[in-house]
């Protein structure tokens, strides 16, 4: 099924993953959203190498509303620089990947 995306992003907090969450849901822009809590994140920032405990949003959409996804995102989280990435779903349950299709606007 063509144009059906996966989305991974992480924030800093539960209540600002659900927060992004139930506005994406809330525009129709995405299907649905798992929140993956206490997730111990390693990365480089600013030169040094860094640790945080953080939250997962993963959900799926489609890929007309990833530019939308990304600016509402932007302007609700509290990194200068947040995870937003999408990837292609190529195959799956016919209908599911169905309703996902139904599911966005």
């Amino acid at each position: 099924m063509k144009n059906i995306k996966f989305f991974y992003i992480t924030t800093s907090n539960k209540k600002e993953a659900e927060r992004i969450a139930k506005k994406l849901l809330n525009k129709k822009l995405i299907a649905c959203a798992n929140i993956i809590s206490n997730v111990n994140s390693y990365f480089v920032w600013k030169n040094k190498v860094r640790n945080s405990k953080e939250i997962i949003i993963c959900g799926k959409t489609t890929s007309k509303n990833q530019k939308k996804i990304i600016q509402i995102v932007k302007s609700l989280h509290s990194y200068s620089v947040p995870c937003i990435i999408f990837f292609d779903i190529k195959g799956g349950n016919k209908d599911f990947l169905k309703w996902i299709k139904r599911s966005v606007t």
